[in-house]
């Protein structure tokens, strides 16, 4: 993925999710992301990035657990977390850093 030294070069935060389009359907995350980013408004960006698709980039960062959260700030990374969680979690760890 060319584009993600630009992605998480933002001096907003940046609250990344590593997810498998295979357990998608099965995860309540895309919802829970979409709550995310509304919340959030203009102070964060909330990306998505399959890791199928994106394999180079998964094994650089060492990404084993699906879902993993990254937010990441001014090319910085600032939390990581394997596994679900929820909006309200999301929302507060991202808003530490805006």
């Amino acid at each position: 993925m060319a584009k993600f030294g630009e992605i998480i070069s933002s001096s907003s935060p940046t609250l990344i999710d590593f997810y498998s389009e295979k357990n998608e359907e099965k995860s309540l995350i895309h919802s829970i992301l979409r709550d995310v980013a509304a919340a959030l408004g203009d102070k964060a960006k909330v990306i998505k990035i399959d890791i199928s698709k994106n394999e180079k980039l998964v094994n650089a960062l060492r990404i084993k657990g699906n879902p993993t959260f990254i937010i990441y700030k001014d090319s910085e990374m600032k939390w990581r977390q394997s596994g679900e969680q929820d909006a309200n979690t999301l929302i507060n760890l991202v808003e530490q850093f805006v």
